[in-house]
């Protein structure tokens, strides 16, 4: 490119995000219409209740105690399950509120681009709403808004190759324009948080999550401290510049810019519509294998040893989860080779079948060495564009297969209200036995007005 067309670029870019910014700086939460806000509710319940569910993680706990020892003021809580309950000052929490919300790999997620929007804007919202005396319904819109911030900016600056993971690349934006927005900041702040928190963005190896390095779950928690800072900052006149975005993005980052997807169709096209849950423990790209082998298993019982091979023929995107061996929870949560074994040998890809004990147990072990990856047959366009075949070839003879070209959970196929609810609260109440109700009240979108501090109280007890 010459100089010329990368300044039109730098200025149509920018010109995109103010309108973007205008656009959500002038939401009320009547402007939502019916379905958003549904989704937004559900949305974000779910993610709250899978980083409930990770507090046990001894990492988390050690991480914790660290953080106390230096954190200031008590006004956000961390949701360890622990009574009395522990509250940091609002950056703390966030970064270990964070650390936990995408722990568990039961977080959602945004299919039509690699991003996890929600997960990049709640925990810096859960810190700073409570300590601000925020609603619940000043929550719920600000969440709406990172959300539609943060996925058009993953449409505007894509990264081929699975190279940069978006939890650290993209969470700083979401926790940036969820915060504007909570805190009322006007549209020039705003734009100003935003392209501030794009300098601030972490360039996190997509392979991490492969390989099992858990600073790549402190990501969004660092992210989030990162975004509620840059938020901080915008008043003062602290911040970067319009061209920031596309400076570190695409200069910096090497990511490919289309500046129409950050505007195109505001107010129609919410992005959160497009959004997915998941029930299996593990990357969605492999959710389709799991699929595959279920359907393939048909509720059959099969034993490890009877086991010669197992194939999965799989999209570009799950051949990348190639790691036989996995050394780490997270290693195994990216492993196509575990998710299989898993899967076969306990009937699902619950948290329990990433547990540590699995990745030492002798027949996983033997299991995951027969699993043999290799391309589905075509590449099919979404929503089947990470499909999954699975052939259980047995020592007697006998092949078992199955096939899944979409997994449940997306907009294509929906989880109903039911399986949403059972979810949140199998993960919520083992921690927090008496939060039924409030979460029943914020997914029927009842009594908005009142503090989240409150709701926060009720849930936790």
């Amino acid at each position: 490119m010459t100089e010329p067309v990368f300044v039109e670029v730098y200025e149509q870019a920018a010109t995109a995000l103010r309108n973007l910014v205008e656009f959500t700086c002038d939401l009320d939460w009547d402007d939502l219409p019916a379905e958003v806000q549904q989704r937004t509710a559900a949305v974000f319940c779910d993610d709250l209740a899978a980083l409930i569910t990770a507090r046990d993680e001894p990492e988390l706990t050690a991480l914790r105690a660290l953080q106390a020892r230096s954190s200031g003021p008590a006004e956000s809580l961390v949701l360890d399950g622990q009574s009395p309950s522990l509250r940091m000052d609002r950056y703390s929490a966030a970064l270990v509120n964070g650390a936990a919300a995408d722990w568990a790999e039961l977080d959602g997620g945004y299919r039509a681009v690699v991003c996890h929007a929600a997960l990049y804007c709640i925990p810096a919202l859960l810190a700073e709403a409570e300590a601000a005396d925020n609603s619940l319904q000043e929550m719920l819109l600000a969440l709406a808004v990172g959300y539609e911030t943060v996925a058009r900016t993953a449409h505007a600056f894509s990264f081929p190759g699975l190279v940069l993971h978006p939890h650290g690349g993209l969470a700083t934006i979401g926790a940036a324009a969820a915060v504007a927005k909570l805190r009322n900041l006007p549209s020039e702040q705003t734009f100003a948080a935003i392209t501030t928190a794009a300098t601030l963005c972490l360039p996190g190896p997509f392979d991490h999550a492969v390989s099992g390095a858990l600073i790549r779950n402190l990501w969004p928690g660092i992210c989030a401290q990162n975004g509620i800072r840059a938020a901080d900052w915008a008043p003062l006149g602290l911040t970067g510049s319009d061209w920031s975005m596309t400076q570190v993005f695409a200069d910096i980052l090497g990511g490919s810019v289309d500046p129409t997807a950050l505007g195109d169709d505001l107010g129609k096209d919410w992005k959160i519509l497009g959004g997915y849950h998941k029930l299996h423990a593990c990357c969605q790209y492999a959710h389709s294998t799991v699929e595959a082998v279920l359907a393939a298993l048909d509720s059959r019982r099969v034993n490890a040893d009877e086991v010669a091979e197992i194939t999965v023929a799989t999209h570009w995107k799950g051949r990348k989860l190639d790691r036989p061996q996995p050394e780490t929870s997270l290693a195994a949560k990216f492993s196509i080779q575990h998710i299989a074994a898993a899967t076969l040998i306990q009937g699902h890809a619950g948290a329990s079948a990433f547990s540590a004990a699995s990745l030492s147990d002798p027949q996983m072990i033997t299991l995951r060495d027969k699993v043999r990856i290799t391309s589905f047959q075509d590449e099919l366009p979404w929503p089947n564009d990470r499909p999954s075949q699975v052939m259980i070839e047995f020592r007697d003879g006998q092949r078992l297969e199955g096939t899944c070209l979409s997994a449940p959970g997306g907009s294509d196929q929906p989880f109903s209200d039911d399986v949403i609810l059972d979810k949140i609260m199998s993960n919520v109440l083992p921690a927090y036995s008496q939060a039924g109700p409030q979460i029943t009240s914020i997914l029927s979108l009842q009594d908005l007005a009142r503090p989240w501090r409150e709701c926060l109280d009720a849930i936790t007890g």
